[in-house]
C-alpha cells in the first residue's frame, strides 16, 4: 500500500459532506463550544498559503473539542459587500453580485480566466466547516436582518439613567408628559429645552427632527473622508499616508449629511466589558485608546467681539492660568465666523490643506508644527485677558469640541507650537505656573508633584486639589463644570456605494422613514452604471426602480415620486462594517426566514468561546460587533453583554518576494551581484519564474508582460541572474503569493495544515519557506509505515511494550497541553518525535497505533481518517473520544546508574527505583564488575543517592 493523499482526502472530504458530519445540533444533550474565524472578502485573487493559518488552527481546536465531547459550531460565509467588488465591478462593466458569485463558488471572469473559488479551496483544505450553517452578507435573505436592526437602532434611545437603550416609544411618553428637562439621555449637543405642553403643541414634523437628535442612529451634518477618485466615504481604516488603500486616489476632509450611530453612548460599557473577556492585552489597549477615556471639565471661553463662546474640553482645569493661546480645528464652525480679513486668506489656504490629510495622518505626525492665526481673541475665564485664536491641525474637529486651551508650560505640542510661533502677532510668552520646576527646555506634563503657582486661588494646590477647585470656580461663573470624556466619535454609517446593504429608509419631506419590517429585504436595485451621477448623487441615483409607494408597500419606478403617497430612497448604502456586526448570531440559526436567530437558538450558544482572526480588526469590527451585541442585549435579543469570550489573533506569515534591478532609464536588468554603485530601480518579479537558487528564468520573465519582451540582462560570471529577496506581507500587488492549492496538490492537505501549524506560534507572524514541506511529508509517509508496508496493513494486536506506552502518553499529554494553550507548532514536532521512536522500537501494535490516529487527526484529519478506517472502525473518527493520558505509563520503575569509582565511570547498572540505599550497595558490591575493579580491596566510602549516582571512593 502507498500513501497517495489526493486520493484519500478526496475520498473522506466527500464522505464529511455527505455525512454532514460537522453539522452542530441546535440542541443537544452536549456541551456546547462555538468556534468562530473572521470570515473572508472573496476576492477573485483567492486565498493564498497565509489565509488558512487561523482556520487551520481553529479547525484543530474544533475538532479536538469534538474528541471531548462537544456540540462544536464551526461555521464558515462571506463578507461580500464592500469596495473592491464595486470597484472590479466599475474597471470591467461586470455586475458586482456576478463576481462575488464567481469569486466563492468559482467558474470563468469576463476575460475566461479560470477562478478556483473561495468554497473550493476551503474544502480542498479539509476543515471540519458546518457549511449548512453558511451566510454571504451580499444575500437578501441575510441582509434582510441587517435591514431589521438598523430599524431597531433608529427606534431606540440611550437611557443614561439605566444605561441601556429603550424604544423611542418611551422617549416619547417622557415629552408628553414632562418635557426634556429631566430626560437624562445620550444626544445631540445643542437641544432645545420643552415643556410637555410645548412638545404636545409641535407639529409632526418639529417632533420628528427633534427625535432624530436622540435616536441612537440620526442623519448629521459631518465631517467625513471624502475620496473623488472612489466617488464615496472612507473610513480611517481605508486611508493610508493621505490616499485611499484601494486605488490611491487623494481623501480630503469634507462635511456630509450622513447616517451616524451613537456607539459613543456605549463608550463606557465598551471600556468596562474589556475586563470579563480574555483577550490579549494589546487588543484591549488599542480598544481603550481608541475609546479613550478622560476625566476633566469643560470650560467656557467667552469672543470678544462676537456673540458666541469657545467650549473646550481639559484633563487640566488645574492649568487654567497657564492658557496663552487657544487652537481650533480647521474644520471648527466657528473659524470663518471669527477670522479677520487681514488673515482670511491665509486660513483659506490652511484649511483646504488640512483638508487633504486624514485624521489618522494628522495625528500620527508629532513633527510637524503648522498653524495660522485668526487675529481673534477670547477672554479668560479668570483673568480677563485676551487670548489669541489659532487654527492648528494637530486639533480635530471630531475629537472633544474641536478646540484647545494652550498651556504650552504644560503640554509638549502646545509647548512646540508656541515656541514656533514665538515673537509673531498673536503668539504671547510662555507662562510658568508651576512652582521649583525649569521649563525653559521642556514643558511638564506630569501630574505628579506639581505645585500649582502664579494662578491666584489655586496657588499652592496639587493637581487633584486644583482640579477640584477651578472647577468649583468655573461652575460659579457658569463658565465651566467637571465632565468625562471620550475620544470615541459616533460612527458614520453612510456610503456612497452601489454594492453595500440598501438602507429600508424613504423621505418624506426630507425626513427619514421607516419601512415596516414586514416588508423586507429591500433588494438592491438593478443600476447601469456604479458611479456617482452626473449631478454627485450616490450610484443608487442611476437605478430606475427605487422609490416606495406607501399605498402598497413595493418599491417602484422612480420616476413614479409624487411626495404624496410614493417617496424617494434612500440612495447612499451601509458601509461593509454592517453586515459583520452581528454575522456570529445569524450562524445560530442560519435558515430562520423571521428573525436573525431565535431566541431558543440564541440562548443556547449564547456567544463565541473562541474568536481567531487578524488584528488587523482590534478597533474597527471588534469594537462595532460588541456595540451591536450590547445594543441587541438591551432590547432582549442577545443573551450575553460580550460577543466573544476568547479571542486570538493569528500572526501573519511573510512571502519571500524576489527582485529584479533594472538601470535607470533603460531596460536593462542587471544581476543582484553585478550592480556595482549602479542606479537602479528594484522591481518585483513573479516568485514562480525563480528558483530555489534565485536564478531568474530569464525568458519567463521576458514574456511576462510585454514591455519586458526586448529587455536585456546583465548577468553574473556563471551566467546567471540572481535576483533579491525580501521577506514582506505576502501579496498579489508583490508577486510573492503562494497558493494552498499548488501545497495540496503536490503534497496534500495534510502536509499543508501540518506545515502551517509547525512554522511557529500561532500569533507571531513568520516567513513561508517551501523548503520545509518535503520534511512534513516525508513524516506523514513514515506515520503510514507504522500501519502499512507496500502489500498489506502490518498492524498487530501484540501488546505493548513499556516504551510503546511511554512514547504514546507522552505524545497525548503534550498535545492536550498544547491544544489546550494554543501552542500548535510544538505539538507537530511531538509527533515527529513519536513516530520517529515508534519506528525504532518497531511497533505495530493495535493498542498503540489506534489511540494514535485520533491523537493525530485534529491536525492531519484525512490520514487519521484512513487509517481509523483500515483499522475496521465504522464511521468517523470525528467524534471518537480523545484518548487519556495515563501518568502510570510515565512513572520510571527503572533507573540505570552509571557506577563511578573513585569519580570515573567505569559501567552502568539498571536496578528498581523503589531499593533502599543499603540494597543497592549490596547488589553493587556483589557485582563481579565491582569485584574486578577493586581488586580484594575495601573502598573507604560508598556514595549512593537513589534515583542518581552510585560512587566508590578508595
Amino acid at each position: 500500500m502507498k500513501y497517495n493523499p489526493n486520493e484519500i482526502e478526496a475520498k473522506w472530504q466527500k464522505y464529511w459532506a455527505e455525512n454532514q458530519t460537522f453539522a452542530a445540533e441546535n440542541n443537544s444533550e452536549k456541551p456546547k463550544y462555538y468556534v468562530l474565524d473572521m470570515f473572508p472578502y472573496p476576492s477573485g485573487a483567492g486565498l493564498h498559503v497565509g489565509h488558512p493559518l487561523g482556520y487551520i488552527a481553529s479547525d484543530v481546536y474544533s475538532r479536538y473539542k469534538r474528541h471531548q465531547g462537544f456540540n462544536v459550531l464551526h461555521p464558515m460565509g462571506y463578507d461580500s459587500f464592500g469596495l473592491p467588488a464595486e470597484q472590479y465591478a466599475i474597471q470591467t462593466g461586470q455586475r458586482p453580485e456576478d463576481t462575488t458569485s464567481v469569486n466563492i463558488d468559482g467558474g470563468f471572469d469576463k476575460e475566461g480566466n479560470k477562478i478556483a473559488g473561495y468554497r473550493k479551496q476551503l474544502d480542498k483544505i479539509g476543515f471540519s466547516f458546518d457549511w449548512s450553517r453558511e451566510v454571504r452578507t451580499s444575500n437578501p435573505d441575510y441582509y434582510k436582518h441587517t435591514q431589521w436592526i438598523f430599524i431597531q437602532l433608529f427606534n431606540s434611545w440611550y437611557n443614561k439613567s439605566s444605561d441601556k437603550s429603550e424604544d423611542i416609544s418611551t422617549l416619547i411618553s417622557i415629552f408628553e408628559k414632562e418635557g426634556n428637562a429631566t430626560v437624562n439621555a445620550v444626544c445631540d449637543e445643542k437641544i432645545i429645552s420643552f415643556s410637555a405642553s410645548e412638545w404636545n403643541a409641535f407639529a409632526k414634523e418639529q417632533q420628528e427632527k427633534i427625535l432624530l437628535q436622540y435616536r441612537l442612529t440620526y442623519l448629521a451634518e459631518t465631517e467625513v473622508n471624502w475620496c473623488p477618485g472612489l466617488g464615496t466615504v472612507l473610513a480611517n481604516d481605508e486611508i493610508v499616508n493621505g490616499v485611499s488603500e484601494r486605488g490611491g486616489f487623494t481623501v480630503v476632509r469634507k462635511k456630509m449629511t450622513q447616517w451616524s450611530m451613537r456607539i459613543s453612548a456605549y463608550a463606557e460599557r465598551l471600556l468596562q466589558g474589556l475586563n470579563d473577556i480574555d483577550w490579549s492585552e494589546s487588543i484591549k489597549e488599542s480598544q481603550r485608546n481608541w475609546i479613550g477615556k478622560s476625566v476633566g471639565a469643560m470650560v467656557s471661553f467667552k469672543l470678544k467681539e462676537h456673540d458666541a463662546n469657545i467650549e473646550v474640553f481639559t484633563t487640566r482645569p488645574d492649568t487654567i492660568f497657564g492658557v496663552t493661546f487657544m487652537t481650533l480645528a480647521p474644520e471648527h464652525p466657528l473659524v470663518q465666523e471669527i477670522t479677520t480679513p487681514e488673515y482670511q486668506d491665509k486660513i483659506n489656504d490652511y484649511i483646504l490643506a488640512s483638508s487633504k490629510r486624514s485624521e489618522r495622518e494628522r495625528m500620527a505626525d508629532v513633527k510637524t508644527i503648522s498653524g495660522v492665526f485668526t487675529g481673534a481673541y477670547a477672554e479668560h475665564p479668570f483673568t480677563k485677558e485676551p487670548v489669541p485664536v489659532w487654527i492648528g491641525d494637530y486639533v480635530l474637529a471630531g475629537y472633544g469640541t474641536g478646540a484647545v486651551m494652550a498651556v504650552p508650560c504644560g503640554d509638549e505640542r502646545d509647548y512646540a507650537f508656541a515656541n514656533f510661533f514665538k515673537g509673531q502677532s498673536g503668539m504671547p510668552e510662555i507662562k510658568n505656573i508651576f512652582a521649583n520646576v525649569d521649563i525653559s527646555e521642556v514643558a511638564y506634563g506630569s501630574k505628579d508633584n506639581v505645585i500649582i503657582a502664579n494662578s491666584d486661588f489655586l496657588n499652592g494646590l496639587t493637581y487633584k486639589e486644583g482640579t477640584k477647585k477651578a472647577i468649583e470656580e468655573l461652575e460659579k461663573l457658569n463658565q465651566g463644570y467637571g465632565k468625562i470624556n471620550y475620544r470615541l466619535r459616533d460612527a458614520v454609517f453612510s456610503r456612497q456605494r452601489y454594492w453595500g446593504e440598501p438602507f429600508p429608509v424613504y423621505y418624506v419631506n426630507g425626513l427619514p422613514k421607516m419601512i415596516d419590517a414586514q416588508h423586507l429585504p429591500i433588494i438592491l436595485p438593478e443600476v447601469e452604471k456604479y458611479l456617482p451621477t452626473e449631478d454627485g448623487l450616490p450610484p443608487l441615483g442611476n437605478a430606475l426602480v427605487w422609490a416606495w409607494d406607501t399605498a402598497i408597500n413595493k418599491v417602484v419606478n422612480t420616476d413614479l415620486v409624487d411626495h404624496k403617497t410614493i417617496f424617494p430612497l434612500e440612495l447612499n448604502t451601509m458601509p461593509g462594517w454592517a453586515g459583520s456586526s452581528f454575522y456570529w448570531m445569524r450562524y445560530m440559526d442560519a435558515h430562520n426566514e423571521n428573525e436573525f436567530a431565535s431566541k431558543e437558538a440564541l440562548a443556547y450558544w449564547e456567544s463565541v468561546d473562541l474568536y481567531i482572526g487578524g488584528n488587523e480588526h482590534a478597533t474597527g469590527h471588534l469594537l462595532y460587533s460588541r456595540f451591536w451585541n450590547k445594543f441587541l442585549k438591551d432590547k432582549g435579543f442577545a443573551p450575553t453583554e460580550e460577543p466573544f469570550k476568547k479571542l486570538i489573533n493569528q500572526g501573519m506569515i511573510l512571502g519571500t518576494s524576489a527582485f529584479v534591478y533594472r538601470i535607470d532609464g533603460t531596460n536593462t536588468f542587471v544581476s543582484k551581484n553585478n550592480i556595482d554603485g549602479q542606479k537602479v530601480q528594484p522591481i518585483h518579479a513573479d516568485v514562480s519564474m525563480v528558483n530555489s537558487s534565485d536564478e531568474l528564468d530569464i525568458e519567463k520573465f521576458k514574456a511576462w508582460r510585454e514591455d519586458y519582451k526586448d529587455a536585456e540582462f546583465i548577468c553574473d560570471e556563471n551566467g546567471k541572474y540572481i535576483v533579491g529577496r525580501e521577506v514582506e506581507k505576502m501579496s498579489k500587488s508583490k508577486y510573492n503569493v503562494v497558493t494552498p492549492d499548488d501545497i495540496c496538490n503536490e503534497y496534500g492537505a495534510d502536509t499543508l495544515r501540518l506545515y502551517e501549524m509547525f512554522l511557529g506560534p500561532l500569533e507571531q507572524a513568520k516567513p513561508w519557506n517551501t523548503a520545509g514541506i518535503s520534511g512534513v511529508f516525508g513524516f506523514l509517509k513514515k506515520l503510514c509505515r507504522l500501519y502499512f508496508d507496500e502489500h498489506a496493513m502490518i498492524v498487530t494486536d501484540v501488546s505493548p511494550t513499556k516504551d510503546n506506552f511511554k512514547t504514546l502518553h507522552k505524545t497525548i499529554k503534550k498535545v492536550v497541553d498544547d491544544i489546550e494553550n494554543f501552542s500548535f507548532n510544538t505539538s507537530v514536532s511531538q509527533f515527529m518525535i513519536c513516530v520517529n521512536e515508534l519506528s525504532t522500537q518497531g511497533c505495530h501494535s493495535r493498542a498503540i497505533l489506534e489511540p494514535l490516529a485520533i491523537v493525530i487527526s485534529p491536525y492531519a484529519p484525512h490520514i487519521a481518517e484512513e487509517l481509523w478506517s483500515l483499522l475496521g472502525n465504522e464511521g468517523s473518527i470525528a467524534t471518537v473520544p480523545f484518548p487519556v493520558f495515563e501518568p502510570k505509563h510515565l512513572v520510571e520503575s527503572e533507573k540505570e546508574y552509571p557506577v563511578s569509582f573513585n569519580g570515573k565511570m567505569r559501567f552502568t547498572i539498571t536496578l528498581p527505583l523503589d531499593l533502599t540505599k543499603d540494597q543497592i550497595e549490596e547488589i553493587i558490591m556483589k557485582d563481579e564488575r565491582t569485584i574486578k575493579q577493586l581488586e580484594g580491596r575495601t573502598p573507604n566510602k560508598v556514595i549512593i543517592v537513589p534515583g542518581k549516582i552510585i560512587n566508590l571512593v578508595g
